[in-house]
């Protein structure tokens, strides 16, 4: 009997244990109510009031007054539910999840699909986004699917990365020595290695204070997510270097997306890519006036030969034994094929 009784009580313990982690800022397991409701967390890295969060606000408003409410998805910023690494995780376990991530992320799973991210790769965002048209790239989706990944939306663009830093970068020798602070993964380490620099791997939100207590020398980003982090406020130099032209997508774990009934599958889909293209408008304007408004702040704005930067960068292609061979090459020749 005594022994019935402390099964109940651990049982007990148990459920309060569980019921508290599903109350707390974490992703859970799927939420899906008696009425037919989806209910979704939404999470990114990127600060509110910055393009990604406006694009987040317009899918959340279009999903749910498109599917009349089944579809209901509350908003993360800022990495509240944990670093991008974790949260993929969550969604790959089967967490009620959707995260803005990075091809370069994705490479964790699916090695070739870091090239999308990889310096230098592409011209302008049309053949970018084209890449996400062709066979390779359902090839590549499927192999994603494999490790548990669905990729939700392949239209936003996150922006021109550039150089923000103490001292004045003009040629990749200037970078000699400094810390930059990069995502952490493997692409921009290697991509910011083959620059010159000592790549510092840390959460965008460890940016600011990192930069104010001397651990790093600058950072790398679209010019609206370095405003939004108040890099400004610290560092005086801004280099054009453009070394990746960034188009990220958004991705839920497979079997998450499998429990949810098709017809709300299609409306959450459609609404990202709507929602994609009103926050790409935002982007491009928002770039515009940031570079202004760091002009009117007196930061120092270097337009430099980008040449010298993107033959550094070309070692990177060789850098990553576990792609399949040839992929530069193939990326290449798909790019040829549009034109």
């Amino acid at each position: 009997m005594k022994n019935k009784w402390i099964a109940v009580l651990m049982t007990a313990f148990l459920m309060m244990i569980l019921a508290a982690c599903s109350e707390d800022g974490s992703a859970s397991k799927e939420e899906k109510q008696s009425d037919g409701t989806v209910k979704i967390n939404v999470a990114y890295g990127n600060q509110p009031g910055e393009p990604i969060d406006e694009m987040a606000k317009k899918w959340q408003e279009l999903a749910e007054e498109k599917s009349d409410g089944k579809l209901e998805l509350k908003l993360y910023p800022s990495s509240q539910l944990g670093s991008e690494k974790d949260v993929v995780e969550q969604a790959i376990m089967g967490n009620n999840v959707i995260i803005f991530t990075g091809y370069d992320f994705l490479m964790d799973y699916v090695p070739d699909a870091g090239i999308l991210t990889a310096p230098y790769l592409t011209n302008d965002y049309d053949e970018l986004l084209y890449l996400t048209t062709t066979d390779w790239f359902e090839d590549l989706s499927a192999d994603l699917t494999k490790e548990g990944i669905e990729i939700i939306n392949t239209n936003t663009i996150y922006g021109k990365r550039h150089l923000m830093t103490k001292d004045p970068v003009l040629t990749p020798d200037d970078l000699k020595g400094m810390k930059i602070r990069v995502p952490n993964n493997n692409m921009y380490i290697k991509s910011f290695e083959a620059l010159g620099a000592t790549p510092t791997p840390m959460p965008l939100a460890d940016l600011y204070t990192s930069l104010q207590q001397g651990l790093i020398d600058g950072a790398e980003n679209p010019l609206p997510v370095l405003a939004a982090s108040k890099t400004q406020e610290i560092v005086n130099n801004l280099t054009l270097t453009e070394h990746t032209k960034i188009m990220s997508p958004w991705i839920a774990g497979t079997s998450f997306m499998d429990s949810i009934p098709e017809d709300l599958v299609e409306i959450l889909i459609e609404t990202g890519n709507e929602a994609g293209e009103y926050g790409n408008k935002i982007a491009e304007k928002e770039a515009d006036e940031v570079l202004k408004e760091f002009e009117e702040l007196g930061i120092q704005i270097h337009e430099v030969d980008l040449e010298p930067f993107r033959e550094k960068a070309k070692s990177v292609y060789t850098a990553f034994p576990e792609w399949t061979p040839g992929l530069y090459d193939t990326i290449q020749n798909l790019i040829k094929e549009r034109q």
